[in-house]
């Protein structure tokens, strides 16, 4: 009796033990890299297929991207956003380092297919640290439009990339999602 209950609970361990193993090799997880950087999320590859996560793939192309639940339908909007930084009237793009300069941004946005309610710019220095440059809800009812921030003060305090972002938050959501950026480099005298 105890070597059939022992056979039987072999079986059982084999048989899982092997649909496990099945299961493993039909679907894969893989490195997903995009401009040379990997991406957090792997995508997951079966039955010949590669699937991403859609808020992923917004993400990655600075996309808007709206999940609706009743239609379980995912869409994804991908907005031109081209920003401008002046400096008074002159356009810049390198700063010296220790500089406080005080300037604002110009986006202009156009291919908008979707109600946004906010717009958000920051600007992120090279150790990461983030601050709002300017937060503004919005009401576009047209396809393109240019923002303009007010005049807005930052001391470059160190060498290195400072990043613009520009955000959009969709009408019918609550996260801001990023559709820009636009490069500053500081540079020590």
């Amino acid at each position: 009796m105890k070597f059939r209950k022992l056979l039987i609970a072999s079986l059982v361990l084999s048989l899982w033990g092997g649909t496990m193993l099945f299961a493993d090799g039909a679907s894969q997880r893989i490195r997903v890299i995009v401009n040379g950087s990997e991406l957090n999320d792997a995508g997951i590859f079966a039955d010949g297929k590669t699937y991403l996560s859609a808020r992923q793939v917004a993400n990655t192309l600075q996309s808007l991207v709206l999940w609706d639940d009743a239609s379980k339908k995912v869409t994804i909007y991908k907005p031109n956003v081209h920003m401008f930084l002046f400096q008074d009237t002159t356009i810049f793009g390198n700063v010296v380092k220790g500089n406080k300069i005080t300037f604002k941004v110009f986006a202009q946005i156009d291919n908008l297919l979707t109600d946004i309610s906010a717009v958000k710019l920051t600007i992120v220095n090279p150790s990461g640290t983030e601050q709002v440059i300017q937060s503004k809800s919005v009401s576009i009812d047209k396809d393109n439009f240019w923002y303009r921030t007010d005049d807005y003060t930052y001391t470059f305090d160190t060498a290195g990339k400072y990043t613009i972002n520009f955000y959009m938050k969709t009408s019918s959501g609550d996260d801001w999602n990023l559709v820009s950026q636009k490069t500053i480099t500081a540079k020590a005298t």
